[in-house]
């Protein structure tokens, strides 16, 4: 007995400092997933050509794709549009640049590949003006594209970008006759920091964007459609359930959505190498009040009534879901339970090939047929 007692004395120290340890593994995957954070550098400029106005980037599954993108850059340049693949190899791609690179420039090693083409709403070159959405965030900066339509267009921008992620699909909405409201929201970095500064995963975020429909209405709006792109899906799908205004919601178009979390965070967790149960501990530490806020979270993340899946009886609106099979970042099983979960709501083109957030780009023919066909078919278009 006397051993057993000093064998447990000398296990004991150890076994606490395991379990202290994994508890802040589990703490620092919670915070990952609610703290806002920069741009990431996920490809490395490998040579410029400012004669043939080339540029050559590391291949990876983003970088090789077809279509226009854009390439977050410092130095002289702090970003640049990018066009066709001119040639690839085993680890680099070579991209004609769209945007003129000088003899001289200073092009830092370091590059993020994007998705978004536009980050100014002057390039679109369509009348446009700067308004403030008084939110319960706070005053949040938005872009207001105006045409005759009393239907409005509002999106929500996804995690860690903010509202230029938003300009490609304004065109589409703007040659359909539909207002275009471009908004921010809590904590992204253009609209004001909540207390804690964490995201709440749409659980918030929604409120923000339900100030931005009763902007749109005091401003001549009857009804309004709400586009969500990745985490913006999540949070327009959280604004049709939860709003006040939830009567003058008249469709949903989702972009690459995340439409439960549980299912995006295991994927994403897989990706990284982190195995199980981590991600379920991690989830269930942010969803508890005793420890959401050693998670770096402000409140309990509601994962269930984040779930949509779940909750899809709840939603009666017509819905697009615009989202590839390739994504490699949200998958899109969830997407496809919505839409069997909901088919008298949903419509979901088939894409493959595109990336997250990157159908518009990989085929903006197709995207915008699908846009196009969908509004004319549930009567907001306002264009012959």
């Amino acid at each position: 007995m006397k051993s057993l007692r000093h064998a447990v004395a000398l296990l004991l120290p150890a076994l606490l400092a395991f379990a202290a340890g994994a508890a802040m593994l589990v703490f620092s995957i919670g915070r990952r997933v609610v703290t806002p954070k920069g741009r990431v550098a996920d490809t490395e400029i490998l040579a410029v050509d400012t004669g043939a106005q080339t540029v050559e980037l590391t291949r990876n599954l983003d970088t090789e794709l077809p279509g226009r993108y854009g390439l977050f850059t410092t130095g002289t340049h702090g970003y640049v549009k990018l066009g066709a693949v001119l040639s690839a190899d085993a680890g680099r791609v070579r991209r004609k640049l769209l945007t003129k690179i000088e003899p001289g420039a200073k092009i830092d090693r370091a590059a993020g590949f994007s998705g978004w083409y536009y980050t100014s709403p002057s390039e679109l070159h369509l009348p446009w003006e700067p308004v403030l959405i008084g939110a319960p965030a706070g005053p949040c900066p938005a872009w207001l594209f105006p045409a005759e339509s009393s239907t409005w267009v509002i999106q929500v921008h996804g995690r860690g970008v903010t509202r230029a992620e938003c300009l490609r699909a304004v065109p589409v909405f703007h040659a359909l006759g539909l207002p275009a409201l471009v908004v921010s929201y809590r904590n992204d970095g253009e609209a004001p920091r909540s207390r804690g500064g964490s995201y709440a995963l749409g659980a918030s975020e929604w409120r923000d964007v339900d100030a931005a429909i009763a902007y749109a209405l005091r401003h001549g709006a009857e009804r309004v459609i709400l586009m969500g792109w990745s985490m913006g899906g999540a949070i327009a799908l959280q604004t049709a359930v939860s709003s006040g205004h939830r009567d003058a919601i008249a469709g949903l178009v989702l972009d690459s959505p995340v439409v439960d979390w549980r299912s995006v965070l295991k994927f994403q967790a897989r990706q990284s190498g982190i195995v199980d149960p981590l991600p379920a501990l991690a989830m269930n530490a942010l969803s508890s009040r005793l420890t959401a806020r050693l998670s770096g979270s402000e409140t309990a993340i509601p994962f269930d009534r984040l779930d949509m899946v779940a909750r899809a009886d709840e939603l009666s609106v017509p819905i697009l879901l615009l989202h590839s099979e390739d994504d490699g970042f949200v998958p899109a099983d969830a997407s496809h339970a919505l839409a069997e979960a909901r088919p008298d709501l949903v419509t979901m083109p088939r894409f493959t090939g595109a990336r997250h957030t990157k159908i518009w780009n990989y085929d903006q023919t197709g995207w915008t047929a699908a846009i196009e066909e969908w509004s004319r078919a549930n009567g907001f278009s306002a264009s012959a």
